[in-house]
This record gives C-alpha cells, structure tokens and sequence, in this order.
C-alpha cells in the first residue's frame, strides 16, 4: 500500500491530506496498519504514528506552513487525519509563546519564554489531543469514546466527541476540579465519579467497554492520536522562535503525553531539516506528592514505580504509574535533560507571583514548572545565559479554590487604604 495516495489529474498532482504512512510500537517495533482502529501494541506498549518526511520534505517548506490558518491543522501533512473534511476542529493550536522578563530576571533566566495553553478551546492543553485525537476516531468509523481521567481530557475529549456527533463515557476521580465535571455534562457526557483516583477510573472503563460496541478506548497511550495532538506545540514553539529551538523546555508530566510529543515533534522538525543543532534539553516536573518519573530518573530506572498514596494541588499530574513512563525517561536523557519535583506549597507561591508579575493567572501545573525553573537555576543546573520554554497547560480559572482570598468590604462612602506596598516597577 502506497504511503501517500496520488492521482494524475492533466498536469497536476494531487495529494492526500496526511503522509501518514504506519504505525509503530514504541518499545518493540511491531508495525501495524494506520487504517484501522488501533490500542495498544500486542506487547502493551504505545503505539506512534509515523510519517513518509522525505516526501513532506520535498512538498512543503516552513514558507508554505506560515501562509496556512493559524491553528494546529497547518501542520496536517504530520498529522493523521487523512482528509480536511473529517477534521473536527474549535479553533485550537498556536497559543502565544509570551516572553517573561520580570518573572525571569527576578528567578535569574532573563530569557524565559512561556507557552500559554490556557487559551486553547475548553482552557487547556488538552484540547489538542482531543481534536486530533477525536477526528481520527471518527473517520475510522468510532462512534463513541471512553476514558478515564484528571479532569481536563475528559472536558476537552467530551467537548469534541459533541461537535463531531460522538458519544462519550468519562469516569474521573470526584476529587477533581467541579468546573470539569460541568463541562463534561454540558456537553452531554455520560459522566461517573470514582472515591479514587485515575487508576481506579481506569479500571472501571476496562470493565465497561466490553458491552459498548463501537467505543473506543482512548485513555492515555492506549490510542495512537492524542499524542499527535499534543505533540504541535513542539512544532509552533519552532516556528515562533523562527524556526530555531531554545536551550530547555520544561513541562508538567502526570501522563507524559505532551512532552513524548513534543520530544517526536523536535526530531521529526530536525528530520524534516527545518530546524538543525542540538534538540532541547528536556525537563519532566512532577509534584513532590506524586513524583514516580523523578524517583524512576534519579534511581536510573527504565520506568517508573507506582507511587503511594499519590496527592498533590496540582491535580492534573496525579498520576501514580503512567504507561508511557518508560518514553518519558528517554525524552529526558535522550536530551540530556532531568526531572525535578516541586512542593504545593513552592508552586501556589510561583502561581501568584507570574500573575503579579506578568498578569498571567496559571494553572497549578504550569506554576510547577516556573518553580521547578527557579530551583534548577539556584541550582547551577540552568545558566543565566539559558533560553527557556515552560509549558503553562491551563488556564488558573480552572481551578478557583487555589487563588480565591479574603477581600474587604467597604460600605458606601469609605475611603481606599492606602497602598500596602509599592507597585511593580515595569521592566527596563
């Protein structure tokens, strides 16, 4: 089967969508067709998709992709959908890479970038992955999805599975943030809550699936697609920095999805030749409560332990044993990067001071990268001369209870304290 359909039509040729050619298994190998509804590899490992780059190669050039939408679809040839007709689409990808230069020179990393996620449909990252992730199922004939979740995939998957006419069944632990539970119902989600965590939720979407025929299950790594998704911001960090690649970046890893994307996309850009030099050094952050990555990388473990009792405000990264660990860990030392974890009480600080800052209300996981920014630079880990990315995943709106304060009230008539202390000094 040819990777790319091509029809002769007078002097034009005309080409498909997507130079999707296969999928692959990321730990032993195993090819398997790219046009049928596929999990995992028969060994348990993920499976990724690949591309035939030479011919995207010699089809289009970064000149071509800056002329396309604004959205993550302008990469499509990279991407699986194989026809523009089946994308279901809200206008997600290219968030705005902000420059930081307060927060940065007050941390000492006066070149620190953040990639802002929180304005994506449904006010995270996850978006992404549900939209490529949502689009292939469709056109592969799926008629509902399932998954268990934090909190935000569920919204954005449920959210999607609604503008392309799917079902969905979520299950998510009921400790994760109400606004998540709303949305996931309000776009007419088959929705239960688990006294558990997301392994807990995982177990009972297994259980259930067996009796939905035309469901698939898309928990984290057991399709091929949301990672597709995940892994454009890798591709538009690039093409913002025109087409280069900064030092670090450093991202929030519960599941691991975003960075084993964007550790993909950086090697198929240099593959590609649109971007050359060493890839980015790559930073996995976790929360000291939950931090199996981190004691997988210090101990030189291949992937990770379950961690016990697994609780942190940063609800997103609650993940006690990710299925993807192992290609976690490899992204990280393939780069020459680390894993750091950071305490709740360090990353609420970090949350408030980029949003008195810089104006930013983040979400926790994103304030536990600038944290874990600060510590590896009082560290010597990170240079001043560093440019660095930190990846902020969601909007801090998403989670109300981690910011709300004490206001005073004044009656009618009452006169303004004056200032308790003076106003930030713009940057020079």
């Amino acid at each position: 089967m040819l990777p790319l359909k091509r029809w002769l039509m007078g002097m034009n040729i005309v080409v498909s969508y997507s130079a999707l050619t296969h999928l692959e298994c990321s730990r032993c190998g195993t090819r398997y067709e790219a046009g049928q509804v596929q999990g995992t590899c028969s060994c348990g490992s993920p499976l990724l998709a690949r591309y035939d780059t030479s011919w995207v190669r010699a089809q289009v050039s970064p000149g071509d992709i800056a002329g396309r939408p604004p959205d993550l679809w302008r990469y499509h040839e990279l991407l699986p959908v194989t026809e523009a007709s089946r994308v279901v689409s809200l206008g997600e990808g290219m968030t705005p890479l902000l420059a930081l230069p307060r927060l940065g020179q007050a941390i000492g990393v006066p070149r620190l970038w953040m990639k802002d996620e929180g304005l994506t449909p449904t006010g995270t990252f996850k978006a992404r992955g549900a939209a490529v992730g949502v689009s292939r199922a469709a056109e592969l004939g799926v008629t509902g999805v399932a998954m268990p979740t934090n909190g935000n995939a569920g919204a954005a998957w449920a959210a999607y599975a609604a503008r392309a006419g799917l079902r969905s069944l979520i299950v998510m632990p009921a400790a994760a943030p109400s606004i998540t539970h709303a949305e996931c119902a309000a776009a007419g989600a088959e929705l239960y809550l688990v006294d558990g965590l997301i392994g807990d939720a995982g177990a009972i979407i297994a259980a259930a699936l067996p009796g939905r025929p035309g469901y698939q299950d898309v928990s984290t790594l057991r399709e091929p697609y949301r990672l597709e998704g995940k892994k454009t911001m890798g591709y538009e960090i690039a093409e913002q920095l025109g087409w280069r690649l900064p030092d670090v970046i450093v991202y929030p890893a519960g599941g691991g999805v975003g960075i084993i994307g964007i550790h993909k996309a950086l090697r198929e850009l240099r593959e590609l030749g649109w971007v050359d030099g060493q890839l980015p050094r790559l930073v996995a952050v976790q929360a000291s409560g939950c931090a199996p990555i981190v004691a997988a990388f210090a101990s030189g473990a291949a992937e990770s332990q379950p961690w016990p009792d697994a609780r942190t405000v940063a609800f997103g990264i609650t993940v006690p044993k990710a299925l993807g660990d192992f290609l976690v860990l490899d992204a990280v030392r393939g780069t020459g990067g680390t894993a750091v974890a950071v305490d709740d009480e360090a990353l609420l600080a970090d949350q408030r001071e980029i949003a008195r800052l810089e104006g930013s209300l983040i979400c926790p996981e994103g304030a536990a990268c600038v944290t874990a920014v600060r510590q590896l630079r009082e560290s010597g880990w990170l240079a001043a001369s560093d440019e660095v990315v930190v990846l902020n995943t969601g909007s801090g709106l998403k989670y109300p209870d981690l910011v709300a304060v004490d206001v005073p009230v004044l009656a009618p008539g009452d006169p303004v304290p004056a200032p308790a202390r003076e106003p930030v000094l713009q940057a020079e």
